[in-house]
């Protein structure tokens, strides 16, 4: 900034004498413009300082500068993540493939929908309530399509999630429900790379979650002691990593060893084996804490998924009697409540008016997902209910909203009991 001052100061003196006088001064020698130099912005700035200052501007200057990395380097640097995060997102939005499990979304009356999984295949055909629909119309599309069956009925398609996995799959015994599988995975802080133990395979829902949760490095060991459940658990957990590796560049982690045999007769098989979780699932949960408790390792958490609170009361009750390592922490009972929240219908009749929701009405719509427009308005401000029902919906361009629990609720119901491993005093 000085140096630029400097040369504003330096050329007012010029542009004034030359508007009073000549275009050449007294000495008879032409005058040399600026614009007329050649030099460099630069070195005009320099000759304008004085002598110290210009030879410290041509040292640094002549000074060699550091290298300094190419820019194309750095793009690739930079667009490398992106191309791999890029390519690993590819496939889970691709098209769906043969071997691949596709789920299908039905709409049916009060507001209801029915889902049915499926395993892809070329010759295949997806039978439902609203028709037929062969298995070749869906490989190539994206997920989140509505394809029409041969009867007209619209399907919805997409890929599954792993508790809706869970709730369809072939099952022999009563699963874990997600719900209470979440709760019993917060409840061991389970990291990955985790050994746990589970007992009673079942179906295989809980050894499922736990293979996400330990992850690749983990270890998931299942006891199952009826030889039908074992193999059923074995299958649909083999299922669902053969779909997963389709849709995924990723592979589902081969991290459950499967065990058909009895807990209480595993206490030597479990010495060499240390447990970072513990997860009982079994009609007796008392008779196998004194087998797992030596191989848990202090301050370890085993959690019991039972089925009602006396089951709770006998699992205690034992643990106090034989003075087993464990002390109780939690005892909850997890639920979900569902809701409907729909755009009202109004219907008015000479001596009263009734609201309804989209599900309350048995005529099919013509289309299920365009706006409830209001009918008559002038009916509708008769009350100051109605009124303010009308106001709003002229305000903000829509319909009147119902929301009230759905009458659809999920029964089940289970107890889950976290036990934390102690060391006892010493006497």
């Amino acid at each position: 900034m000085r140096a630029w001052r400097a040369l504003r100061r330096a050329a007012a003196p010029s542009s004034s004498s030359s508007s009073s006088s000549s275009s050449f001064p007294t000495d008879g020698k032409p005058r040399r413009r600026a614009w007329e130099t050649s030099l460099s912005p630069l070195e005009r700035v320099r000759r304008l300082l004085p002598p110290e200052e210009a030879a410290a501007v041509a040292r640094c200057a002549a000074a060699p500068q550091p290298p300094q990395a190419p820019p194309e380097k750095e793009e690739v640097a930079v667009a490398a993540p992106r191309q791999a995060l890029g390519e690993a997102a590819a496939p889970r939005s691709g098209p769906f493939r043969a071997g691949e499990l596709a789920l299908a979304e039905v709409r049916r009356k009060h507001n209801s929908t029915l889902k049915l999984l499926c395993r892809l295949a070329a010759e295949a055909v997806l039978s439902s309530p609203g028709g037929l629909l062969p298995h070749r119309d869906i490989i190539g599309q994206l997920p989140g399509q509505v394809l029409r069956t041969a009867s007209g009925k619209r399907l919805l398609l997409r890929r599954p999630s792993l508790d809706e996995y869970v709730l369809l799959m072939p099952r022999g015994a009563t699963i874990a429900y997600p719900k209470d599988i979440s709760a019993l995975l917060m409840m061991m802080d389970i990291h990955p790379g985790d050994t746990v133990l589970e007992t009673g395979s079942g179906s295989g829902a809980m050894s499922l979650f736990l293979s996400r949760a330990v992850g690749p490095k983990g270890r998931v060991l299942s006891y199952e002691i009826r030889e039908d459940h074992h193999n059923l658990a074995k299958k649909n957990y083999r299922h669902w990593r053969s779909a997963w590796e389709i849709g995924h560049v990723d592979e589902w982690p081969d991290n459950v060893e499967f065990i058909l045999k009895d807990i209480s007769t595993a206490a030597a098989d479990l010495k060499s084996v240390t447990l970072d979780a513990v997860v009982l699932d079994m009609l007796n949960p008392q008779c196998a804490l004194p087998v797992v408790h030596p191989s848990l390792k202090q301050g370890g958490v085993c959690a019991v998924y039972l089925a009602n609170i006396t089951q709770v009361i006998d699992l205690l009750d034992r643990i106090r009697s034989c003075k087993l390592p464990f002390l109780c922490e939690r005892i909850i009972e997890v639920t979900h409540r569902s809701w409907s929240v729909l755009p009202a219908k109004l219907k008015h009749y000479k001596s009263s008016q009734m609201v309804e929701t989209q599900e309350n009405i048995e005529e099919p719509l013509q289309n299920e997902y365009e706006e409830i427009h209001i009918e008559d308005q002038a009916v509708l401000k008769e009350s100051e209910c109605n009124e303010s029902l009308s106001g709003a919906a002229e305000t903000n361009h829509s319909v009147p909203y119902i929301a009230r629990p759905s009458h659809w609720q999920e029964a089940h119901s289970a107890f889950l009991t976290k036990l934390r491993k102690f060391r006892p005093l010493l006497s």
